[in-house]
């Protein structure tokens, strides 16, 4: 059963990655700051494991991109499968094998982060060779960091609050050990 529950929540997790950015989709600046797909990826990663952040992550924008042509499948949505695949398998990993104290659920995603965006930087440049277009210092820059503060800061805020929140009403169960599988209270 836990496998079940994980599918289906991964199988969630990556509609929300797929129906997120139409929010901001008319706005394709703010999107490109709020980064709406990298959160379920997050959250998919610290609720059920690596091996489905992974699939999650690697999934969701090429699929995405096949669905809805957006974003552009070279160089972007390529690179992006990249970026929220080492995302899901990062927070994965880390939020098992660190204590469970909340104040590692941040080391956890911005480890995860960081290492999200350097793998983006680095599949970027022959993608973007491929493409025939240059990619630069100063492009990743804006691409990774500067750009992305808006998305930056709404993921430090949201995906802790998130598993804290989840944590706190009981409704994560064996995140001790990283196999978390979200279930229903049950009182009385």
């Amino acid at each position: 059963m836990k496998q079940t529950r994980k599918l289906v929540l991964s199988a969630f997790f990556m509609a929300l990655g797929i129906v997120l950015p139409f929010l901001t989709g008319q706005f394709q600046q703010i999107g490109n700051r709020l980064l709406p797909m990298h959160i379920p990826v997050l959250l998919c990663g610290f609720i059920c494991g690596w091996q489905y952040g992974l699939a999650v992550g690697l999934m969701t924008p090429l699929l995405r991109s096949a669905m809805f042509g957006m974003p552009p499948i070279m160089p972007t949505a390529v690179a992006m499968a990249v970026e929220l695949a080492v995302y899901g398998v990062m927070t994965g990993i880390l939020y098992a094998r660190l204590p469970k104290k909340n104040s590692y659920i941040y080391v956890s995603l911005i480890s995860a982060m960081i290492a999200g965006r350097a793998a983006w930087g680095i599949v970027s440049i022959p993608l973007n060779g491929i493409a025939g277009s240059r990619f630069s210092v100063g492009i990743f820059m804006a691409g990774a960091l500067w750009n992305a503060v808006p998305g930056i800061i709404l993921q430090i805020v949201m995906v802790p609050a998130i598993i804290i929140a989840l944590k706190k009403a009981g409704m994560m169960n064996g995140y001790e050990t990283g196999a978390v599988s979200l279930h229903v209270r049950q009182d009385g």
